[in-house]
This record gives structure tokens, C-alpha cells and sequence, in this order.
């Protein structure tokens, strides 16, 4: 085995570490930048309805996981319980959620997206899968595996195989 290359008597930095002392700004920008122009078009459909960016998450993880309760929705998405009691009250009131007593546990409130809520989660998710399907027909072939790789590369390790069992589980309900 080759000894590590050194440098001033301590051993180089691995590649891994090297590409972190540099920060990739044209990549973070490019994420910035890409970020804002996916949610771009769902924000003002989301705008005519009064509501954000929050709503959209929420009614998106509702309408893919029917029965999903408060303690999972708070899991994946990772905010605070006031953060989405705000939210969830405002589409409740405007009838886009249903809070549902648990079926095994009457304390446990569960969630399902109305027939509005439905139409506005798809609506939303056409808007941005048109745009999905426009970057990758240009970008050629194979584009849609290897962002799909990049994007499970990007979520902290330990959470991968817990977001794929959620995104797989939505996928189920989607067929």
C-alpha cells in the first residue's frame, strides 16, 4: 500500500477534504438558483390561494401519505408543532385538509388531503414536473438516474434509506 502524500511533514489532505476547504459556490448557487425557479411557478399558484411555501409542503406530504399523522408530518418536515399548527389550521379552515381521529388511537390525529387539497397537490406537481421533465430531456439520456443519485447523496446519510422508504411508500399509493 502507498503512504499518504505529505506536506510539511503532515500527510496531504484527502480529495474529500480538499473539495471542502474550497467551497463550491458555482454549485451552490446553481442549487440556489434552481431552487428558486422549481418553486417559482407553485409559489403564485399557491399565492391565489392565500397561501406559501409551508402550505405547499404540508398538503404535498398529506396528499402522498393519507392518514398521516401530526407526530410523522412534524418528522419529515422538521419544524416546530407552532410553525405547523398555523399552517394546518389555515387549510383545515379552507377545507384542503381534514384532521380525522386515529383509527387505533383516538388521540392521534391523522391527515388527508379533501378532494381541493388533491386537485391543489396536483396541480402543483404538474407545474414542477413539467419543469423536471424539461431539465432532464435536456440534459439527454440517463439524466433522471443520476439526479435521482445526486439528490439521495445530498440527504445526510443516516436519513436515506428512511426517505426512500417514504418516497417508495408514496409511490405505492400513486399506481
Amino acid at each position: 500500500m502507498a503512504e499518504p502524500m505529505r506536506t510539511r511533514g503532515r500527510p496531504a489532505a484527502s480529495p474529500v477534504a480538499a473539495r471542502e476547504e474550497t467551497p463550491l459556490y458555482e454549485l451552490i448557487e446553481l442549487l440556489f438558483f434552481a431552487y428558486r425557479d422549481f418553486v417559482g411557478e407553485a409559489d403564485r399558484l399557491l399565492e391565489s390561494y392565500g397561501f406559501g411555501r409551508a402550505h405547499h409542503r404540508v398538503l404535498h406530504f398529506v396528499n402522498r401519505h393519507p392518514g398521516l399523522t401530526i407526530a410523522a408530518l412534524l418528522d419529515i418536515l422538521r419544524i416546530t408543532k407552532q410553525s405547523l399548527n398555523r399552517v394546518l389550521k389555515e387549510l383545515v379552515a379552507k377545507n384542503f385538509i381534514e384532521a380525522r381521529a386515529g383509527a387505533t388511537d383516538r388521540r392521534h390525529r391523522q391527515l388527508y388531503a379533501t378532494e381541493t387539497g388533491e386537485r391543489l397537490a396536483h396541480d402543483i406537481a404538474r407545474l414542477q414536473t413539467r419543469r423536471f421533465a424539461t431539465a432532464l430531456e435536456e440534459v439527454g439520456p440517463g439524466a433522471r438516474e443520476t439526479a435521482t443519485r445526486f439528490l439521495q447523496a445530498m440527504i445526510d446519510a443516516p436519513e436515506r434509506e428512511r426517505v426512500m422508504s417514504l418516497i417508495a411508500s408514496g409511490r405505492e399509493r400513486t399506481k
